[in-house]
């Protein structure tokens, strides 16, 4: 590799930087205001991208020229602000008071309603929009030849971060924006509008993530699966430079972009994994990230099941429930008993992270990562090793629980939005091993044929099999929940700084509860590996922990049957939506927005609230 060579790799690295800070700079500034990890920044940098590849090409019949050119770029991102106030007035600002996760959880209903409005308003077809005017011919650098465009990204990058930074040292919205990001509550407390200043940062985050979207259409297609390919990206970024954070996450951004331009040369099978290795190297030093600062977490902020009610239901109440369960294949078919048994699977995945973050508050983004580990121990045991169901499935929770161990070891040390991406960190690392090591895992094909035995291969029997495994799982959990265990998990999480003064070893209390909880997410994946009969790297991914994370909120993160209720309702929405219409996430978003805002604290524990306040 000569220098000239050198060179434009590291060229192609700043321009990919550069594209990258301009949008992840709005997610930085979105969370450190209003602390929302805004699942739907994504979403409006594919916005900015479908417009800008609209509009622009329709300025240029009309006056073709650089002018018509970058006037378009720049009245897309204003239009993507107005959409990202929109969203603010109309969604976030009712459920401000809501605890942090459900404005998660109204985000992703954003990002499903969009890829399909998407789609409905564009088309399906990918869009590329035309070459920048004046930009076209290629520049001489080094003896070889390097788009005019991408220097033109190189330059805007520092630009927006001058911009930015004017913004936050020389206005007063800006000295008021810094002030929030390091003290929300006094910020209040001194009578700051904190409504107008949300909408105002929403405005500035939704127009940057419109420009990132909109710089990339004379070089990538517009598309509806941009809005997911880039939001992981701008987390790392984040996370990296330290929530809240601009210079970090400019800093962040250059990293990124030269290990992304060069890692590719080196260790061309790491592309999948190069960044989030990063992040888990970074945090690994740095807890906070390179800027960040510590999280101000407080008992007054901790949400999930109480520390003071112990949650008692009658053995008899149970009883017929599990009776109920049990004669369902008297009364069910063939298609309904699958559609339970999925059910019965995802109640324990989900269950299996209520001990984390209900009990302990240990946010996961990444819990697909025990689960995947559960189905692909169930299936290697049986493809590698020849073994039969009943050896295999037992292989499902150790492997989880091994991984659980070794990934539990590193996350304790963090907390708050660091913990929780260290956890999807561990997530696509694992998505990226199983994608990549094809003679193992079959990478993208997955592993076929993993069948349970003749006995349990009915329908019928493979369900009553489920709901003992499951039943048994939850009552555990239950049980651990309700043990001196879990109460000292709830204590850490209400107040850390208490349980270290009454001597309760915090770092080995939640390693423990990561172990448990893999081990239970583990047991999950592998029956479901058994009911369908294959396993590939999806199960891994962050679809399969967002799913997690929905059913648990959706149910009720306070409340102990939150998470099976989400689960059944979850499924059923999907099994009953999609076969209706094509457009089955812009009804799914809809009706996941619609239960965020009328059951904030979730279906189980707004009907709790509502009979206590009855009463």
């Amino acid at each position: 590799m000569d220098l000239s060579f050198l060179a434009i790799q590291a060229l192609n690295g700043l321009s990919s930087a550069s594209s990258l800070f301009i949008t992840a700079c709005g997610l930085t500034l979105v969370f450190g205001v209003t602390r929302i990890v805004n699942f739907a920044h994504g979403s409006l940098y594919m916005i900015g991208a479908y417009t800008a590849a609209t509009l622009i090409p329709r300025l240029l019949e009309w006056s073709y020229g650089p002018a018509p050119f970058w006037l378009g770029i720049l009245v897309s991102a204003l239009i993507v602000g107005v959409i990202g106030v929109v969203i603010e007035v109309l969604l976030l600002r009712r459920i401000y008071t809501a605890p942090e996760l459900f404005q998660l959880l109204a985000t992703f209903g954003v990002v499903l309603v969009a890829q399909d409005l998407v789609v409905q308003i564009f088309g399906p077809q990918d869009i590329l929009g035309p070459r920048a005017p004046g930009l076209r011919a290629p520049v001489e650098i080094f003896g070889r030849r390097f788009p005019s465009y991408e220097l033109a990204l190189i330059a805007a990058g520092p630009i927006v971060l001058g911009f930015v930074w004017f913004i936050l040292r020389r206005t007063r919205f800006g000295v008021r924006l810094r002030a929030a990001t390091q003290d929300r509550e006094m910020v209040a407390a001194l009578g700051v509008n904190q409504a107008l200043l949300f909408t105002g940062t929403l405005f500035l985050g939704a127009f940057l993530a419109g420009l990132g979207g909109a710089l990339q259409v004379p070089r990538v297609a517009a598309n509806n699966g941009m809005d997911l390919s880039i939001i992981a990206e701008c987390f790392v970024v984040t996370v990296v430079g330290g929530m809240g954070s601009v210079p970090g996450a400019f800093l962040a951004a250059l990293i990124i972009g030269q290990l992304q331009a060069f890692g590719i040369l080196l260790f061309p099978k790491s592309t999948l994994v190069i960044v989030f290795l990063l992040m888990a190297v970074t945090l690994a030093i740095r807890p906070n990230g390179l800027f960040g600062r510590p999280e101000n977490i407080s008992g007054a902020h901790a949400v999930g099941i109480s520390s003071h009610t112990p949650h008692r239901y009658s053995a008899s109440a149970t009883g017929v429930l599990l009776a109920l369960l049990a004669a369902l294949p008297l009364v069910a078919d063939d298609y309904f008993l699958k559609v339970a048994t999925e059910i019965l699977i995802f109640a324990l995945f989900a269950f299996s992270l209520q001990l984390l973050i209900g009990v302990g508050g240990l946010v996961s983004f990444g819990h697909a990562a025990f689960f995947g580990l559960g189905a692909y121990g169930a299936a290697l045991g049986v493809k590698w090793l020849g073994a039969s169901m009943e050896s295999a499935l037992p292989l499902a929770p150790l492997l989880a629980a091994l991984g659980a161990m070794a990934v539990g070891a590193f996350i304790v040390r963090l907390s708050g939005i660091y913990l929780a991406m260290m956890t999807l960190a561990a997530a696509q690392i694992l998505y990226a091993v199983a994608f990549q090591w094809v003679d193992v895992t079959g990478g993208d094909n997955g592993l076929v044929g993993i069948w349970p035995s003749s006995w349990a291969a009915g329908r019928t029997a493979y369900y009553l099999l489920t709901l003992t495994f499951t039943a048994g799982a939850i009552l555990l959990l239950k049980r651990v929940i309700d043990a001196p265990f879990g109460y000292s998990l709830r204590a850490m999480r209400d107040s850390q700084a208490r349980s270290e003064a009454i001597g309760l070893g915090i770092r080995h209390h939640r390693w423990l509860a990561f172990i448990i909880a893999g081990a239970a997410a583990g047991l999950a994946g592998g029956l479901y590996a058994f009911s369908r009969g294959s396993v590939d790297p999806t199960l891994l991914g962050i679809p399969t922990s967002v799913d997690a994370l929905t059913m648990l909120l959706l149910g009720g993160i306070q409340t102990i049957t939150g998470p099976l209720a989400g689960a059944a309702v979850l499924h059923t929405l999907r099994d009953q939506i999609m076969p209706l219409t094509a457009y089955w996430r812009l009804l799914l978003g809809l009706s996941i927005i619609a239960m965020v805002l009328l059951f904030p604290r979730g279906l189980v524990g707004t009907l709790r609230h509502w009979r206590e306040e009855r009463r």
